[in-house]
């Protein structure tokens, strides 16, 4: 396996802790993450390292006789060459350094381009630290046509070390608030909270925290988020329980808030659930999964 890295002037990126970390892949999805882990590392004062994969499956396969693929736009059905994909996959990851350049160096950011060969998840995850976060779009230009939710982003919102944003162009809504989703029960909640607040802050939106308990509200814990929130410099938010219902039953209230952002641990009971997809995929939201 091979891997190089390279800032824009040639050296050495510097080490350090806390990084934004972009997956790129030529995508439409992954161009539009860029530009959101850009203004996310400004806040955060922090270093900027773009991740190009060559997916080694993928080259293999065209190793084959009967490999085919099927065109996006055209649907015509070809030879998977191997020559053609690597050219291809050279092609790509020169649009990735371009673009990764060209967006951080305008925002004064340092940032480097790690290239690698191998199985995307493994080498996400390779790299990634606890303090990282990985900033993705939902789907990969390799990704099945028509879905809303891809192999990769599957595995990392559970397996990673840190944070994890799946990103979407939100849409704007009359409330456009902050929504984090939280468990009464489990311990994992503070860094929701906090990634929450810090983004309410940023952004001065409104917030909501939505709790899932098998009981009634309890007016203590609901007193102590709001006087930590108040706390924190979030001017407008509000706490709500909700009963230990489905993934649909929250995404309703989820639209229900104006959501326009989601945070959620990724210790909650939820992604836990058969139902992880279908919060995950019809919020259709920049979905924050916390360590």
């Amino acid at each position: 396996m091979a891997t190089a890295t390279l800032t824009a002037d040639g050296q050495q990126p510097v080490k350090g802790s806390g990084r934004v970390l972009i997956l790129l892949d030529g995508s439409g999805p992954s161009l539009a993450a860029l530009q959101a882990a850009a203004e996310i590392a400004v806040t955060r004062n922090a270093e900027v390292l773009g991740i190009f994969v060559e997916e080694v499956n993928l080259l293999r396969s065209a190793g084959y006789g009967f490999a085919r693929e099927v065109g996006g736009s055209s649907g015509l059905v070809r030879p998977l060459q191997i020559d053609v994909l690597e050219s291809r996959t050279r092609m790509l990851a020169e649009q990735a350094r371009c673009s990764l350049e060209q967006v951080m160096t305008s925002h004064g950011l340092v940032q480097a381009l790690k290239l690698c060969r191998g199985r995307v998840v493994e080498e996400v995850l390779n790299l990634v630290g606890p303090e990282d976060l990985v900033v993705m779009g939902r789907v990969g230009w390799s990704g099945i046509p028509g879905a809303r939710l891809g192999s990769t982003a599957r595995v990392l919102v559970r397996q990673a070390p840190g944070d994890v944003l799946l990103w979407s162009e939100p849409h704007p809504r009359r409330q456009n608030r902050v929504v984090i989703l939280l468990n009464h029960d489990q311990g994992a909640n503070h860094r929701a909270v906090q990634v929450g607040a810090a983004l309410a802050r940023n952004n001065h939106q409104p917030l909501t925290v939505l709790i899932r308990a098998d009981a009634s509200g309890d007016q203590a814990v609901t007193g102590g988020l709001l006087a930590y929130l108040q706390g924190e410099g979030v001017g407008a938010a509000k706490v709500r329980w909700l009963p230990m219902g489905s993934a649909e039953s929250v995404v309703r209230v989820i639209r229900e808030e104006g959501a326009t952002q989601l945070v959620v641990s990724r210790q909650s009971s939820l992604l836990a659930e058969q139902g992880a997809d279908v919060l995950l995929i019809e919020t259709n939201l920049p979905v924050t999964v916390t360590s």
